[in-house]
Protein backbone atom coordinates (compact mmCIF):
# COMPACT_ATOMS: atom_id res chain seq x y z
CA UNK A 1 0.00 0.00 0.00
CA UNK A 2 1.41 3.40 -0.73
CA UNK A 3 -0.08 5.75 1.32
CA UNK A 4 0.71 9.57 0.19
CA UNK A 5 0.53 12.78 1.85
CA UNK A 6 -2.68 13.47 3.30
CA UNK A 7 -1.90 17.54 3.57
CA UNK A 8 -0.38 18.20 0.10
CA UNK A 9 -3.02 16.03 -1.34
CA UNK A 10 -6.04 18.19 0.63
CA UNK A 11 -4.43 21.42 -0.08
CA UNK A 12 -4.79 20.46 -4.17
CA UNK A 13 -8.63 19.44 -3.48
CA UNK A 14 -8.83 23.12 -1.79
CA UNK A 15 -7.15 25.05 -4.05
CA UNK A 16 -9.44 23.30 -6.84
CA UNK A 17 -12.94 24.30 -4.97
CA UNK A 18 -12.99 22.27 -1.87
CA UNK A 19 -16.01 19.71 -1.11
CA UNK A 20 -18.80 19.71 1.08
CA UNK A 21 -18.65 18.15 4.56
CA UNK A 22 -21.18 16.07 5.61
CA UNK A 23 -23.86 16.83 7.91
CA UNK A 24 -22.29 14.17 10.71
CA UNK A 25 -18.93 15.38 10.51
CA UNK A 26 -18.83 18.50 13.23
CA UNK A 27 -17.41 21.85 11.32
CA UNK A 28 -14.36 23.46 12.48
CA UNK A 29 -15.43 24.79 15.79
CA UNK A 30 -13.77 28.37 17.92
CA UNK A 31 -12.24 28.17 20.81
CA UNK A 32 -15.32 29.29 23.79
CA UNK A 33 -18.26 27.97 21.41
CA UNK A 34 -20.57 26.28 23.56
CA UNK A 35 -20.09 22.43 23.89
CA UNK A 36 -22.90 20.47 22.08
CA UNK A 37 -25.80 19.43 24.20
CA UNK A 38 -24.15 15.52 24.65
CA UNK A 39 -21.23 17.00 26.26
CA UNK A 40 -23.17 19.47 28.63
CA UNK A 41 -25.17 16.22 29.55
CA UNK A 42 -21.67 14.18 30.06
CA UNK A 43 -20.23 16.64 32.34
CA UNK A 44 -22.96 17.60 34.40
CA UNK A 45 -23.70 13.70 34.98
CA UNK A 46 -20.04 12.62 36.19
CA UNK A 47 -18.23 15.49 38.01
CA UNK A 48 -15.86 13.33 39.36
CA UNK A 49 -13.50 11.08 37.09
CA UNK A 50 -14.49 7.32 38.02
CA UNK A 51 -11.60 4.42 37.98
CA UNK A 52 -11.40 2.24 35.15
CA UNK A 53 -13.39 -1.30 35.59
CA UNK A 54 -10.56 -3.94 33.90
CA UNK A 55 -13.06 -4.20 31.22
CA UNK A 56 -12.49 -0.54 29.66
CA UNK A 57 -9.29 -1.20 29.15
CA UNK A 58 -8.20 -2.25 25.60
CA UNK A 59 -6.04 -5.38 24.70
CA UNK A 60 -3.42 -5.36 22.36
CA UNK A 61 -4.91 -6.47 18.65
CA UNK A 62 -8.23 -4.73 20.16
CA UNK A 63 -10.25 -2.43 17.98
CA UNK A 64 -12.03 -0.55 20.79
CA UNK A 65 -15.26 1.49 19.69
CA UNK A 66 -15.81 4.68 22.14
CA UNK A 67 -17.46 8.08 21.80
CA UNK A 68 -15.17 10.73 21.46
CA UNK A 69 -14.13 12.53 24.02
CA UNK A 70 -15.35 16.60 23.61
CA UNK A 71 -12.61 18.82 23.02
CA UNK A 72 -12.53 23.04 22.82
CA UNK A 73 -11.32 23.08 19.38
CA UNK A 74 -13.61 20.45 17.29
CA UNK A 75 -11.16 19.38 14.77
CA UNK A 76 -8.87 19.03 17.76
CA UNK A 77 -11.32 15.96 18.88
CA UNK A 78 -9.98 12.42 18.84
CA UNK A 79 -11.90 10.03 16.42
CA UNK A 80 -9.09 7.45 16.70
CA UNK A 81 -5.98 6.22 19.45
CA UNK A 82 -3.49 4.12 18.42
CA UNK A 83 -0.78 3.10 21.08
CA UNK A 84 -1.75 6.42 23.14
CA UNK A 85 -1.19 8.34 19.50
CA UNK A 86 -4.03 10.36 18.27
CA UNK A 87 -6.05 10.79 14.93
CA UNK A 88 -7.94 14.28 15.13
CA UNK A 89 -10.89 14.92 13.07
CA UNK A 90 -9.21 17.33 11.50
CA UNK A 91 -7.01 14.53 9.61
CA UNK A 92 -10.19 13.02 8.87
CA UNK A 93 -11.62 15.85 7.13
CA UNK A 94 -8.23 16.45 5.00
CA UNK A 95 -9.06 13.06 4.06
CA UNK A 96 -12.04 13.49 3.35
CA UNK A 97 -10.97 16.80 0.99
CA UNK A 98 -8.64 14.58 -0.77
CA UNK A 99 -10.94 11.94 -1.81
CA UNK A 100 -13.25 14.16 -3.04
CA UNK A 101 -10.49 16.08 -5.57
CA UNK A 102 -9.40 12.37 -6.47
CA UNK A 103 -12.36 10.73 -7.47
CA UNK A 104 -13.88 14.13 -8.34
CA UNK A 105 -16.99 13.63 -6.56
CA UNK A 106 -19.33 15.66 -3.97
CA UNK A 107 -19.49 13.94 -0.57
CA UNK A 108 -23.14 15.17 -0.85
CA UNK A 109 -23.86 12.43 -3.73
CA UNK A 110 -21.75 9.21 -1.93
CA UNK A 111 -22.38 7.39 1.46
CA UNK A 112 -19.86 10.14 3.48
CA UNK A 113 -20.19 7.77 6.69
CA UNK A 114 -18.73 5.01 4.40
CA UNK A 115 -15.90 6.94 2.48
CA UNK A 116 -15.06 8.45 5.92
CA UNK A 117 -14.97 4.86 7.94
CA UNK A 118 -12.29 3.48 4.85
CA UNK A 119 -10.28 6.77 5.18
CA UNK A 120 -9.70 6.62 9.75
CA UNK A 121 -9.24 2.80 8.55
CA UNK A 122 -6.21 3.67 6.31
CA UNK A 123 -5.05 6.35 9.10
CA UNK A 124 -5.10 4.01 11.53
CA UNK A 125 -2.82 1.56 9.25
CA UNK A 126 -0.31 4.60 8.77
CA UNK A 127 -0.22 5.46 11.88
CA UNK A 128 0.43 1.66 12.96
CA UNK A 129 3.34 1.67 10.30
CA UNK A 130 4.86 4.86 11.63
CA UNK A 131 5.16 3.23 14.82
CA UNK A 132 7.02 0.41 13.27
CA UNK A 133 9.72 3.30 11.59
CA UNK A 134 9.89 4.69 14.97
CA UNK A 135 10.76 1.21 16.72
CA UNK A 136 13.41 0.23 13.55
CA UNK A 137 14.82 3.84 13.93
CA UNK A 138 13.96 4.43 10.50
CA UNK A 139 14.62 8.47 9.35
CA UNK A 140 13.54 10.41 5.98
CA UNK A 141 16.91 12.82 5.86
CA UNK A 142 16.17 16.40 4.78
CA UNK A 143 17.63 15.59 1.18
CA UNK A 144 14.92 13.45 0.83
CA UNK A 145 11.98 15.52 1.88
CA UNK A 146 13.16 18.38 -0.29
CA UNK A 147 13.35 16.22 -3.67
CA UNK A 148 9.74 14.66 -2.85
CA UNK A 149 8.52 18.15 -2.40
CA UNK A 150 10.01 19.39 -5.55
CA UNK A 151 8.27 16.44 -7.36
CA UNK A 152 5.20 17.44 -5.63
CA UNK A 153 5.36 20.94 -6.58
CA UNK A 154 5.26 19.61 -9.87
CA UNK A 155 2.52 17.48 -9.72
CA UNK A 156 0.10 20.11 -7.60
CA UNK A 157 0.64 22.33 -11.27
CA UNK A 158 2.88 24.95 -8.90
CA UNK A 159 6.23 26.66 -10.79
CA UNK A 160 7.89 27.15 -7.22
CA UNK A 161 8.14 25.61 -3.68
CA UNK A 162 7.07 29.48 -2.99
CA UNK A 163 4.07 29.31 -4.56
CA UNK A 164 2.99 25.89 -2.93
CA UNK A 165 4.10 27.90 0.26
CA UNK A 166 2.09 30.45 -0.13
CA UNK A 167 -1.24 28.57 -1.42
CA UNK A 168 -0.76 26.52 1.76
CA UNK A 169 -0.63 29.71 3.93
CA UNK A 170 -3.53 30.80 2.34
CA UNK A 171 -5.29 27.82 3.13
CA UNK A 172 -4.42 28.03 7.15
CA UNK A 173 -1.25 24.86 6.42
CA UNK A 174 2.05 25.53 7.21
CA UNK A 175 4.58 24.44 5.04
CA UNK A 176 5.90 22.71 8.19
CA UNK A 177 3.03 20.51 7.96
CA UNK A 178 3.18 19.84 4.66
CA UNK A 179 7.01 19.02 5.12
CA UNK A 180 5.76 16.44 7.83
CA UNK A 181 3.34 14.74 5.75
CA UNK A 182 6.37 14.22 3.49
CA UNK A 183 8.68 13.09 5.43
CA UNK A 184 5.72 10.07 7.28
CA UNK A 185 5.24 9.25 3.78
CA UNK A 186 8.13 8.64 3.17
CA UNK A 187 9.18 6.81 6.61
CA UNK A 188 6.42 4.44 5.66
CA UNK A 189 7.97 3.53 2.00
CA UNK A 190 10.91 2.72 3.66
CA UNK A 191 9.64 0.40 6.09
CA UNK A 192 7.54 -1.03 3.65
CA UNK A 193 10.34 -1.83 1.38
CA UNK A 194 12.05 -3.19 4.77
CA UNK A 195 9.24 -5.64 6.45
CA UNK A 196 7.41 -6.33 2.83
CA UNK A 197 9.39 -5.29 -0.58
CA UNK A 198 12.49 -7.11 0.17
CA UNK A 199 10.92 -10.11 1.80
CA UNK A 200 9.01 -11.09 -2.05
CA UNK A 201 10.60 -12.92 -4.42
CA UNK A 202 10.12 -14.70 -8.04
CA UNK A 203 11.31 -17.72 -9.43
CA UNK A 204 11.81 -18.75 -12.82
CA UNK A 205 9.70 -22.07 -11.71
CA UNK A 206 6.65 -20.06 -10.56
CA UNK A 207 6.55 -18.31 -13.78
CA UNK A 208 6.83 -21.29 -15.42
CA UNK A 209 3.44 -22.78 -13.52
CA UNK A 210 2.09 -19.69 -13.85
CA UNK A 211 2.83 -19.82 -17.93
CA UNK A 212 1.52 -23.38 -17.97
CA UNK A 213 -1.55 -22.88 -16.12
CA UNK A 214 -2.49 -19.88 -18.11
CA UNK A 215 -1.01 -20.10 -21.53
CA UNK A 216 -4.90 -19.77 -23.30
CA UNK A 217 -5.44 -16.51 -21.36
CA UNK A 218 -1.92 -15.10 -21.79
CA UNK A 219 -2.97 -15.94 -25.88
CA UNK A 220 -5.97 -14.21 -25.77
CA UNK A 221 -4.54 -10.87 -25.24
CA UNK A 222 -1.95 -11.20 -28.04
CA UNK A 223 -3.05 -9.54 -32.13
CA UNK A 224 -2.26 -10.99 -35.76
CA UNK A 225 -2.82 -9.28 -38.77
CA UNK A 226 -4.51 -11.19 -41.93
CA UNK A 227 -6.26 -10.68 -45.17
CA UNK A 228 -9.53 -12.14 -46.61
CA UNK A 229 -11.32 -12.77 -50.06
CA UNK A 230 -14.73 -13.41 -50.23
CA UNK A 231 -16.00 -15.18 -52.44
CA UNK A 232 -20.81 -15.67 -52.96
CA UNK A 233 -22.76 -17.95 -54.31
CA UNK A 234 -24.78 -16.06 -57.49
CA UNK A 235 -27.90 -16.71 -59.10
CA UNK A 236 -29.63 -18.06 -56.37
CA UNK A 237 -29.19 -20.28 -53.04
CA UNK A 238 -28.86 -23.58 -55.12
CA UNK A 239 -26.02 -26.64 -54.73
CA UNK A 240 -25.08 -25.38 -58.17
CA UNK A 241 -24.82 -21.74 -57.02
CA UNK A 242 -22.53 -22.83 -54.24
CA UNK A 243 -20.52 -25.61 -56.12
CA UNK A 244 -19.41 -22.36 -58.69
CA UNK A 245 -18.67 -20.44 -55.85
CA UNK A 246 -16.25 -23.46 -54.33
CA UNK A 247 -14.91 -23.85 -57.99
CA UNK A 248 -14.00 -20.08 -58.19
CA UNK A 249 -12.33 -19.79 -54.58
CA UNK A 250 -10.01 -23.05 -55.86
CA UNK A 251 -8.84 -21.09 -58.78
CA UNK A 252 -8.15 -18.02 -57.28
CA UNK A 253 -6.50 -20.12 -54.34
CA UNK A 254 -4.04 -21.20 -57.26
CA UNK A 255 -3.50 -18.42 -58.79
CA UNK A 256 -2.05 -17.30 -55.24
CA UNK A 257 -0.16 -20.02 -54.28
CA UNK A 258 1.76 -19.86 -57.97
CA UNK A 259 2.48 -15.79 -56.42
CA UNK A 260 -0.48 -14.12 -57.75
CA UNK A 261 -0.84 -10.62 -55.30
CA UNK A 262 -3.35 -11.84 -52.73
CA UNK A 263 -4.42 -7.40 -52.04
CA UNK A 264 -4.98 -7.02 -55.72
CA UNK A 265 -7.16 -10.34 -56.09
CA UNK A 266 -8.82 -9.06 -53.24
CA UNK A 267 -9.79 -5.84 -54.40
CA UNK A 268 -11.11 -7.58 -58.25
CA UNK A 269 -12.68 -10.28 -56.44
CA UNK A 270 -13.89 -10.40 -52.95
CA UNK A 271 -17.81 -9.46 -52.46
CA UNK A 272 -16.40 -8.17 -48.40
CA UNK A 273 -17.92 -5.14 -48.28
CA UNK A 274 -15.96 -4.18 -45.47
CA UNK A 275 -12.28 -5.07 -46.83
CA UNK A 276 -12.40 -5.62 -50.62
CA UNK A 277 -11.15 -1.78 -51.25
CA UNK A 278 -8.34 -2.23 -48.67
CA UNK A 279 -7.00 -5.36 -50.58
CA UNK A 280 -8.57 -7.61 -48.21
CA UNK A 281 -6.93 -6.15 -44.89
CA UNK A 282 -8.54 -6.81 -41.66
CA UNK A 283 -6.37 -4.96 -40.04
CA UNK A 284 -4.22 -5.67 -36.73
CA UNK A 285 -6.63 -8.00 -34.33
CA UNK A 286 -6.89 -9.29 -30.80
CA UNK A 287 -7.74 -12.26 -30.35
CA UNK A 288 -11.86 -13.11 -29.72
CA UNK A 289 -12.38 -10.41 -31.77
CA UNK A 290 -13.47 -12.25 -34.59
CA UNK A 291 -15.89 -15.23 -34.95
CA UNK A 292 -13.93 -19.01 -33.13
CA UNK A 293 -14.01 -20.92 -36.59
CA UNK A 294 -12.86 -17.72 -38.81
CA UNK A 295 -10.48 -16.87 -36.60
CA UNK A 296 -9.17 -20.62 -36.26
CA UNK A 297 -8.67 -20.95 -40.05
CA UNK A 298 -6.51 -17.89 -39.52
CA UNK A 299 -4.22 -18.54 -36.31
CA UNK A 300 -3.74 -22.21 -37.75
CA UNK A 301 -2.17 -20.45 -40.78
CA UNK A 302 1.74 -19.46 -40.99
CA UNK A 303 2.87 -15.66 -41.51
CA UNK A 304 2.35 -15.44 -45.55
CA UNK A 305 0.56 -18.92 -45.94
CA UNK A 306 -2.82 -19.08 -47.98
CA UNK A 307 -5.69 -21.35 -46.16
CA UNK A 308 -7.52 -23.86 -47.87
CA UNK A 309 -11.19 -22.48 -49.05
CA UNK A 310 -13.44 -22.05 -45.38
CA UNK A 311 -17.37 -22.68 -46.30
CA UNK A 312 -19.27 -20.24 -44.07
CA UNK A 313 -23.06 -19.00 -44.06
CA UNK A 314 -21.96 -15.97 -46.31
CA UNK A 315 -19.82 -17.72 -48.99
CA UNK A 316 -16.58 -19.09 -49.42
CA UNK A 317 -13.49 -17.71 -47.92
CA UNK A 318 -9.72 -17.57 -48.26
CA UNK A 319 -7.41 -15.91 -45.67
CA UNK A 320 -4.14 -15.29 -45.62
CA UNK A 321 -1.93 -14.65 -42.52
CA UNK A 322 0.51 -11.72 -42.42
CA UNK A 323 1.74 -11.71 -38.86
CA UNK A 324 0.82 -13.03 -35.46
CA UNK A 325 2.55 -12.40 -31.76
CA UNK A 326 3.27 -15.95 -30.57
CA UNK A 327 4.33 -16.29 -26.71
CA UNK A 328 7.70 -17.55 -28.50
CA UNK A 329 11.04 -15.77 -28.72
CA UNK A 330 10.63 -11.93 -27.76
CA UNK A 331 7.05 -12.46 -27.35
CA UNK A 332 7.63 -15.32 -24.94
CA UNK A 333 10.04 -13.60 -22.97
CA UNK A 334 7.39 -10.51 -22.95
CA UNK A 335 4.72 -12.75 -21.34
CA UNK A 336 7.55 -14.00 -19.23
CA UNK A 337 8.32 -10.13 -17.62
CA UNK A 338 4.44 -9.63 -17.36
CA UNK A 339 3.67 -12.77 -15.36
CA UNK A 340 6.79 -12.02 -13.05
CA UNK A 341 5.29 -8.73 -12.59
CA UNK A 342 1.44 -9.95 -11.76
CA UNK A 343 2.93 -12.82 -9.16
CA UNK A 344 5.69 -9.76 -7.65
CA UNK A 345 1.96 -7.81 -6.94
CA UNK A 346 0.20 -10.79 -5.59
CA UNK A 347 2.63 -11.80 -3.47
CA UNK A 348 3.35 -8.57 -2.26
CA UNK A 349 -0.11 -7.34 -1.34
CA UNK A 350 -0.44 -11.05 0.37
CA UNK A 351 2.31 -10.03 2.37
CA UNK A 352 1.43 -6.53 2.98
CA UNK A 353 -1.78 -8.02 4.48
CA UNK A 354 0.09 -9.89 6.81
CA UNK A 355 2.24 -7.97 7.97
CA UNK A 356 -0.22 -5.38 9.12
CA UNK A 357 -2.47 -7.94 10.53
CA UNK A 358 1.27 -8.67 12.69
CA UNK A 359 1.48 -5.40 13.43
CA UNK A 360 -1.96 -4.48 14.23
CA UNK A 361 -2.11 -7.30 16.40
CA UNK A 362 0.44 -6.16 18.54
CA UNK A 363 -1.10 -2.38 19.01
CA UNK A 364 -3.66 -1.14 21.31
CA UNK A 365 -6.18 0.78 19.07
CA UNK A 366 -9.40 2.92 20.01
CA UNK A 367 -12.04 3.88 17.58
CA UNK A 368 -13.99 6.87 18.38
CA UNK A 369 -15.94 7.14 15.43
Amino acid sequence: MRLRGIAVLSLAAALAGGCAIPSWVPFIGKKGEKPLPEAKAAASASPEPTKPVESDVPKPGEVVQRPAAISEDVTDRVVAVVNNDAITLGELQEGLAMWAQENKQSLASVDSEQIARRILLNLIDQRVQLQEADREKIVAEDAEVNEEMTDRVKKLGFKTLGELERAAREQGVSMDALRKRVRDQIRVNKIIRRKVSLRVSVTPQEVDEYLKDNRDKLETGLSYHARHILITPEGGDGDAAWEAARLKTELLRTQLVAGANFAEVARQQSRDAGSAKDGGDLGTLKRGELAPDIEAQILKLKPGEISKPYRSPLGYHLFQLESKDTLEGEGLQRARQQIEGILQRQKFETRMEAWLKEIKARAVIEDRL
